[in-house]
């Protein structure tokens, strides 16, 4: 009778894939983000959708490289001077040890939100194959750009990417 519970699991084991979540893809351009979970670094788990109405400007770092820190600093100062007005900024660690990110975030003193990638979701959903990476995210939740590489956001050349993308004024 020691033969039922195996089977029972052995069962379960097999149909354990088709239980689980269909796997991320990358969204692309013009397509809606779908909407999953967000792992505050320092505040409550948030859902894509709570950002939903304003825009979005996604940056996709990891505290291990030098051009997503090299850029941080000029996302917080966009951050500082217009985030939850037009819209929002957030940022998405790809960092193995949510530790490592808070650190650094502590250090640098970064004003807007971040989150960690517990499943690489994020990163896969996103196309973050390479970072630094940011995404523009229009109102309705849908993918507007992807910008890799670190850059200068409060730079004219980038604001005004961010305004044409977004359909802000920032000057």
């Amino acid at each position: 009778m020691k033969l039922r519970p195996a089977l029972a699991g052995l069962l379960l084991a097999l149909c354990a894939p088709t239980l689980a979540a269909p796997p991320a893809r990358l969204v692309p351009e013009g397509e809606a983000i779908p909407d999953q979970p967000l792992y505050g670094l320092f505040h409550d788990y948030r859902k894509l959708s709570d950002f939903k109405g304003k825009p979005l400007i996604i940056n996709v770092w990891a505290s291990w490289c030098a051009p997503c820190r090299a850029e941080m600093g000029s996302l917080d100062r966009i951050a500082r001077r217009h985030n939850g007005k037009q819209f929002h900024i957030i940022g998405i660690s790809t960092d193995d040890y949510p530790g490592k990110a808070t650190d650094y975030l502590v250090r640098t003193a970064v004003s807007f939100d971040n989150y960690i990638d517990k499943n690489l979701l994020w990163e896969t959903m996103l196309g973050a194959e390479r970072i630094p990476l940011t995404v523009l995210v229009d109102a309705k939740g849908r993918v507007v750009k992807r910008v890799y590489g670190a850059k200068a956001w409060d730079s004219p050349e980038m604001v005004s990417v961010i305004e044409k993308s977004l359909g802000v004024k920032l000057r």
